[in-house]
């Protein structure tokens, strides 16, 4: 049944002197302690997220949502959608994806249902930069079907005792913690999950293996095994049996960071290719004379507006505490479409420097294809969206 959600009054200011001064020091950032590594992260598989999450803990850029008695900035969520737009711009996408899941995608249940000690033990550390999180919920047999999750953590006492396996798993080789979404009840489907802080130390859990990915090879991503892997039940977030709930809450605010990120990487890969089309000559006159490739590019950078002030509602509405789940499945939906539109594109119009490794439109177009895949698949977000519609086969 279609559910009115209407347009927030307060839309995202985009151009506040606080906004602007966190703007220019995040693209400061991304220039200087970034894009200079790129090439030899990509190398090495892996981003040194303990050094890089450090130094941007001691500017205040991981908590800037959060509250201050645990070290957050205290502000609204607009100055989270800088901070990702920003990010998005950056060379090493699989590092800025390891700094949103640990920004927006394994804190914000611990801040928001977490107990007084877990935030204190994790949020308050993680928001330092003095911990690598990850959240933990994709297995082998369930990714999208987050309802069909079998690993389990068993009521023993004061304790839960965990055991399963986690599978796609972002900064999972480096974590010292995971946010884990697990089955702490014999009922299926949507109930009996909870939410449970696992310190990465714990005896029992180990990094199976990191997997060897098409793109954002700088990214460690993991396959996660636990075997009688015993946590106190005070590592719990919420109340249990509702981790599921709590886990489509923190996915509608995953999907929004992405879309967030997506528009400045795609922002990135536009300028590239009209740098590339201005030097570039065929025919006796540079390529971006071409008068259909032009009209390509200004129609695609009419799309990245479009959906600039399709995620800035969803950013508006969240700040005010709404629920954004139907326009930030649809932002989400459109990011991962344009996102792939815009790489082809760009790609075709370097021609064949697009296509060696060389010219970072190659590194761009990889990198960017999980955007349809991670966070929730284009068909999951056609599946929501049509769920708000009334459409679909009857009792959806």
């Amino acid at each position: 049944m279609h559910q009115n959600n209407p347009m927030s009054t307060q839309p995202i200011t985009r151009n506040s002197p606080a906004h602007a001064m966190l703007r220019a020091a995040v693209r400061d950032f991304v220039q200087t302690e970034l894009d200079p590594h790129a090439e030899h992260w990509e190398k090495q598989g892996i981003w040194p997220a303990r050094d890089v999450l450090k130094k941007m803990g001691d500017l205040g850029f991981l908590g800037l949502s959060y509250p201050e008695a645990y070290g957050g900035g205290g502000a609204d969520y607009t100055f989270n959608a800088v901070l990702l737009e920003e990010l998005g711009h950056a060379v090493p996408m699989g590092a800025t994806l390891g700094i949103c899941v640990h920004t927006d995608m394994a804190t914000p249940a611990l801040a928001q249902h977490g107990n007084e000690d877990l935030k204190q033990r994790y949020l308050a550390p993680a928001i330092r930069g003095e911990i690598v999180s990850a959240i933990a919920v994709s297995e082998p047999d369930a990714g999208s079907d987050v309802a069909a999750i079998r690993t389990r953590a068993d009521d023993d006492g004061d304790d839960y005792v965990i055991n399963g396996s986690k599978m796609w798993i972002t900064n999972g080789a480096q974590a010292d913690y995971l946010c884990l979404l697990a089955k702490t009840g014999s009922s299926g489907g949507h109930s009996g999950s909870s939410l449970i802080v696992v310190p990465t130390n714990t005896p029992g859990f180990s990094v199976s293996r990191k997997l060897d990915k098409l793109g954002l090879r700088d990214s460690d991503t993991a396959i996660l095994s636990f075997d009688n892997v015993r946590v106190p039940k005070t590592n719990r977030i919420g109340e249990e049996g509702k981790g599921f709930q709590y886990q489509m809450q923190q996915f509608q605010r995953e999907r929004l960071a992405m879309t967030l990120m997506s528009l400045g990487s795609m922002e990135r890969c536009i300028e590239l290719t009209k740098k590339y089309l201005k030097a570039r000559k065929a025919f006796g006159k540079p390529l971006g004379h071409n008068q259909f490739i032009y009209f390509k590019l200004a129609e695609l950078i009419s799309e990245i507006e479009a959906l600039r002030y399709l995620a800035y509602e969803c950013v508006s509405q969240y700040a005010a505490g709404q629920d954004m789940t139907r326009l930030a499945s649809m932002a989400k939906l459109k990011s991962g479409l344009l996102s792939r539109q815009v790489a082809d594109m760009c790609l075709q119009f370097h021609g064949g420097m697009g296509y060696v490794e060389e010219y970072p439109i190659a590194r761009y177009f990889r990198d960017i294809r999980l955007w349809a895949i991670g966070g929730g698949a284009d068909e999951v977000m056609m599946e929501v969206i049509a769920k708000y519609e009334g459409l679909g086969p009857k009792g959806k």
